[in-house]
């Protein structure tokens, strides 16, 4: 048998692939694999949000009855909070993504989304639907439906209350009517074009029992999904903690369970199952026509694999392939296992980690076979032009190098992120889009492994390859970027008054030797100096700061700071934005240059500031902005220090939740407040809580919250002094926040604190909870669930100036 590798130029056929090497199957994963051949059928599991998917089950679906499994989430959990950092919106949604794909990569399932966009806690469905557009979200999930083409779909929360969030209940709304929608073809007759219709034979929901609410019953078809598996030397209560345990971002780290495990499951349409998920679907090879070779090769292969050497398989596999050629099979998982078996290695590797979009960007191309010496395999790596044909022995890398045009690849940042979007979805231009759950990574062409006069076609994504002293070796996404990027600090500058502020641009080069010009632009009637600066950066990632002096001026009151770039004859308007965690692969992305400006009338009483971190927010950053003087406090600082220099100390969103240390913290800080400090607690959430008493008097946490970021707001007190000084603060402040207006708040009040603020949804009871002052000693302590966190970076002028005057040392007793 001869089996050669060549590089083909088909730079605009090649698939999506993630930012991760190509997987190394041990002996046992290519046994567990050829078991799965047998399987045919299909499960889609549907929900709103990272993290809502039952990874137990998936895992289970995935590895034990090795059916081909997908996870439909309808967003990417842009609306969430942040427990690792202090990402929000559609960063917080980039993260998670990762995190989700990481979980699939764990749990064996795939990854899809629609274009939703998740706007935050919604109460209801209908609320989610007015924002999302309904018919367009049921357009994605019946994309997804069509091109997938489930023999069973699974929700998994139900339609009502018990969902306990309005993207939840909408999911499953959405779910079903997609179930009978795929299948009609007058509904999105568009998408038939490129797929066909598609009937699911049920629709099932996974019941639950968690919380207070138990949606399980002891009629429900019952499977248990805590078996063991003893190829992968686990069962699936420990893949699915292990799949979960990606969502750091949520603070999702998971025990592993084991042991039986029921899950449930109830009827929402077409033919009811009774004994199993499966109940009157052929998941055999038998399935379909012509598949009895087939299903004796098959038979043959597995029961003389030898898993001391899986090489042996290599030529019933080439035979199964070419029996099944023609016929619906896993063709993908059959590839893939021949490549296991053969031992075969391909990688494409960059010597640097970024490159202009103007560059050639140099490849090399590393290769390997390491199929036992006695099999009789030759292969050989080849451009199309024959010369260059290289025999690969087994066990001996070869490598060869090629340059390739980055513009062909455009700049690499998230495709659902390119064009500006409305609050309920992203824009994508291209239905083969949404089955991608991200962009296509830059790769070096169409690799082809020649065995006899077959041949699988493989891809490998350029990657940027380097060895950490303490991590080992570590692959990077390859980044191709404008010639220069200017960076503002902030997408939002708060200028109080008329007074002037600086601005700092960063600006960095991706190529060597970059002149041009940047230029900023105001709104009508602002200001800014330098009009123009002219740059010469001379090396290649080479970071220059640039400051121009903005200042308000005429009747607008807000609007925006951009910049432009000329470079090379072209004009450039993007930034740079890295995201870096240890869980995820590097981040990058390209924002436009620019940045909302807003004038403020804005009185201050104290500048000095003490913040503690909590599970991450922007707030220091805000505050500094506008003049203040932020000391960001540690543990040791609050329990050991002197903290009376502080005219006001703030506590980060959820300290109370996450740090273990605010126990021995606590009693100095209503210390600091006795004794004529200002103490600013923002939102926890009701549980876990590290204490019980976050306040000098008693009140409780509840779920309730205001969705409705334009909801009314009422004065309780308008002569309260936080209403009053150092701002005079009005309804008006609390026109244009976004999101919410506030959550988790306060109930259970003691009659020592004053509630301030009203408000609620619509049909809703009114909640005073979201503002409690209290005089104590001679400070004064508040509990704010409102929005802070997300209306400050956001540059909401009447946020500011309540926030300021929570902050001032104005008098509450």
């Amino acid at each position: 048998m001869k089996c050669r590798l060549s590089i083909l130029c088909l730079l605009s056929l090649a698939p999506f692939f993630s930012y991760a090497q190509q997987a190394e199957l041990n002996a046992a994963e290519i046994r567990q694999g050829l078991a799965g051949l047998n399987v045919t059928g299909s499960v889609l599991y549907i929900a709103a949000h990272p993290d809502d998917e039952n990874t137990r089950l998936l895992a289970y679906l995935a590895k034990e009855r090795k059916v081909r499994t997908g996870y439909l989430s309808l967003t990417r959990g842009d609306g969430g909070q942040n427990l690792i950092g202090t990402e929000q919106g559609e960063l917080l949604g980039l993260i998670r993504t990762q995190e989700l794909l990481a979980a699939r990569r764990t749990d064996g399932a795939e990854q899809f989304f629609t274009r939703a966009n998740d706007f935050g806690f919604s109460k209801n469905s209908a609320e989610s639907f007015k924002i999302w557009n309904k018919d367009q979200i049921l357009s994605d999930v019946v994309w997804v439906i069509r091109k997938f083409q489930p023999d069973i779909i699974i929700t998994r929360f139900p339609e009502d209350a018990r969902a306990g969030h309005g993207h939840h209940a909408a999911s499953a709304i959405l779910a079903r009517e997609a179930f009978t929608a795929a299948a009609d073809p007058k509904r999105f007759p568009e998408q038939l074009k490129q797929v066909k219709i598609w009937q699911a034979k049920r629709i099932v929901w996974n019941t639950f029992n968690f919380g207070s609410t138990n949606t399980t019953a002891d009629d429900q078809l019952k499977i248990d999904v805590g078996v063991f598996n003893p190829l992968l030397g686990k069962g699936y209560g420990e893949i699915a903690a292990e799949s979960r345990s990606n969502h750091k971002s949520q603070g999702f780290g998971s025990a592993k369970q084991r042991g039986s495990a029921i899950e449930f499951f109830s009827p929402v349409g077409g033919q009811t199952a009774k004994t199993d998920l499966f109940d009157g679907i052929n998941l055999n090879l038998d399935r379909n026509k012509g598949t009895e070779k087939a299903q004796q090769l098959l038979n043959e292969i597995n029961a003389e694999y030898d898993p001391a050497d899986p090489s042996k398989s290599i030529n019933a596999l080439l035979r199964l392939r070419e029996e099944v050629k023609n016929l619906p099979f896993k063709h993908r998982q059959l590839d893939e296992l021949i490549l296991a078996c053969a031992g075969i290695w391909i990688e494409a590797t960059v010597p640097e980690p970024s490159y202009a979009i103007t560059d050639s960007i140099p490849v090399t191309i590393n290769a390997i076979s390491r199929v036992r010496k006695y099999f009789p395999v030759r292969i050989s790596l080849e451009e199309l032009n024959p010369d260059h044909i290289q025999e690969l022995i087994p066990d001996r890398m070869v490598s060869q190098h090629i340059k390739i045009a980055a513009r062909q690849f455009g700049l690499t940042q998230p495709y659902w992120l390119e064009k500006k979007h409305p609050i309920g979805s992203y824009i994508i231009d291209s239905l083969a889009n949404l089955s991608l759950p991200e962009a296509p990574a830059p790769h070096a062409g169409v690799f082809r492994v020649l065995f006899g006069n077959q041949y699988i076609e493989v891809t490998r994504p350029l990657v940027y390859k380097h060895t950490d002293p303490v991590k080992g070796e570590l692959y990077q996404p390859l980044v191709i970027a404008p010639p220069v990027t200017a960076t503002l600090a902030d997408h939002s500058f708060v200028f109080t008054n008329n007074q002037s502020k600086t601005i700092t641009v960063q600006l960095k080069n991706f190529k060597a030797l970059a002149k041009g010009i940047l230029q900023p632009h105001v709104p009508a009637g602002w200001k800014v100096s330098p009009e123009k600066v002219d740059f010469n950066l001379q090396r290649k990632l080479e970071e220059q700061n640039v400051e121009f002096v903005v200042t308000p001026g005429g009747e607008i009151e807000e609007g925006q700071f951009s910049l432009s770039l000329q470079v090379d004859g072209r004009s450039y308007q993007k930034g740079l934005k890295v995201i870096g965690y240890d869980h995820i692969p590097v981040q990058t992305l390209f924002p436009e240059a620019e940045a909302r400006v807003e004038r403020v009338d804005l009185k201050f009483a104290g500048k000095k500031i003490g913040y503690i971190a909590g599970a991450g927010d922007l707030i220091p950053e805000s505050l500094t902005q506008i003049g203040y003087q932020v000391t960001r406090l540690n543990e040791k600082q609050i329990i050991s220090g002197d903290l009376s220099g502080y005219d006001a100390i703030i506590t980060g969103v959820r300290l109370y939740n996450i740090n273990e240390q605010i126990k021995l913290m606590q009693p100095k800080l209503m210390d600091y407040v006795k004794n004529g400090g200002v103490l600013l607690v923002q939102y926890n959430v009701n549980s876990p809580l590290q204490l019980a008493d976050i306040g000098p008097y008693p009140f409780q946490l509840s779920r309730d919250r205001v969705t409705e970021e334009d909801a009314k707001v009422n004065f309780l007190n308008p002569d309260h002094p936080v209403l009053n000084f150092p701002n005079q603060i009005t309804v008006r402040d609390f026109d244009g926040w976004i999101q919410e207006r506030g959550l988790y708040f306060a109930t259970g009040i003691d009659q020592h604190y004053a509630t301030v603020l009203q408000m609620n949804d619509t049909g809703e009871a009114a909640s005073n909870g979201s503002l409690l002052v209290t005089g104590y000693g001679k400070g004064k302590f508040v509990y704010t669930s409102l929005a802070f966190f997300r209306e400050l970076p956001a540059g909401v002028p009447g946020a500011y100036r309540l926030f300021v005057n929570l902050i001032s040392k104005n008098t509450v007793h």
